[in-house]
């Protein structure tokens, strides 16, 4: 069976800007792959590019085995889902979920265009707003009616544009559970850009680490999150963001530059490197050398310790119970078996 998307070597170039470097993507069928990345990194030309609003410069794109570099628009059937709703404020909701089923050359019959929107609502648990004008909906139901939308189409492939972006955390965190189970639901791949890593971590069969127009790392969120393949990896998904300390190994230690021992380890081959560890990876106690808490950030089931340690700062990620104040004094130790260890030449590779 052929992928549902295929993207091979595509760069988009705006003038002087590279906004996408020689991309590689794969999505198979009924995926959901999540494209991840700060403001700046291409995501949304990346989705544009797919939808066929924008032409890349070089490379291709296939959809469900075709070529489809250089078709237009209409032609890929792909529906896409910004992060600003677009409903039309005055229209109701029957009639915006209508709209593009009524695009010229579509010619569907009105009984058809009713039992699609009729369909989208109830999956969308929208059908009491039917009638209501866009323009009296909350935000969170403009964005259920942008997503209907999409869904009325019943496109070959979804995208989206962190659709979720402007609304509230509580409500973001409720729907973006609903778009997965909807999409399963539909059985439609889904490609899904955000610089949310929760959002990243928990829709995700697949996350793509995007920077600069470049895929940096592609796979499971649990192997991207474990083994980042580079610093700016590491630093993308995490909270509180990963520990990355420049270090040097000395007498069967990996130190920092002042000095202060890290972790014990035999002689690697390579002596210089930026090691990391998650906050959730080092103990409060057990460790060679006293390091003094400077913040105690509560979350709710954890506490989140931000030690003074050495000349460097330290995350520590503890129970909710574990006793802690500022000013305590600690001995925090980095659990061996999770420390990760980038070359430096890896590191400069990952900064090019």
């Amino acid at each position: 069976m052929s992928a549902a998307l295929e993207l091979s070597g595509v760069v988009k170039r705006f003038g002087a800007t590279v906004a996408l470097g020689g991309v590689d993507l794969e999505v198979g069928e009924r995926e959901i792959v999540v494209v991840l990345g700060a403001t700046g990194a291409g995501k949304t030309t990346l989705l544009r590019t797919i939808a066929g609003l924008e032409t890349p410069d070089s490379g291709s794109l296939r959809l469900g085995g075709r070529d489809a570099t250089h078709m237009s628009p209409a032609e890929r059937d792909v529906a896409l889902v910004f992060q600003n709703f677009s409903l039309y404020p005055s229209w109701t909701v029957r009639e915006n979920l209508a709209f593009p089923l009524r695009a010229p050359g579509r010619g569907l019959a009105e009984s058809e265009i009713t039992a699609r929107v009729d369909e989208a609502a109830q999956r969308l648990r929208i059908p009491h707003l039917l009638e209501r004008p866009a323009r009296q909906l909350s935000g969170g139901e403009m964005q259920r009616v942008a997503i209907g939308r999409a869904i009325v189409r019943r496109p070959k492939l979804f995208l989206m544009d962190e659709p979720l972006t402007n609304l509230d955390a509580k409500l973001r965190e409720s729907l973006r559970v609903e778009l997965v189970e909807l999409v399963r639901s539909l059985g439609t791949p889904l490609v899904y850009v955000t610089h949310d890593q929760a959002e990243a971590l928990s829709m995700a069969d697949r996350v793509v680490v995007l920077a600069a127009g470049r895929v940096l790392q592609s796979g499971a969120p649990r192997d991207v999150y474990l083994a980042p393949n580079s610093p700016e990896v590491a630093r993308q998904l995490g909270s509180p963001a990963i520990n990355l300390f420049e270090a040097r190994w000395s007498d069967g230690w990996w130190r920092t530059a002042s000095g202060t021992p890290l972790v014990e380890c035999p002689r690697p081959a390579d002596t210089v490197a930026t090691l990391g560890v998650r906050a959730e990876h080092v103990l409060p106690d057990g460790g060679p050398v006293a390091a003094r808490v400077e913040v105690v950030e509560d979350t709710g089931p954890t506490r989140v310790l931000l030690l003074a340690f050495g000349d460097e700062h330290l995350h520590v990620l503890v129970p909710r119970t574990f006793a802690a104040r500022v000013g305590d004094e600690l001995r925090p130790r980095l659990e061996p078996t999770r420390v990760l260890c980038f070359p430096h030449a890896a590191a400069r590779s990952a900064k090019a």
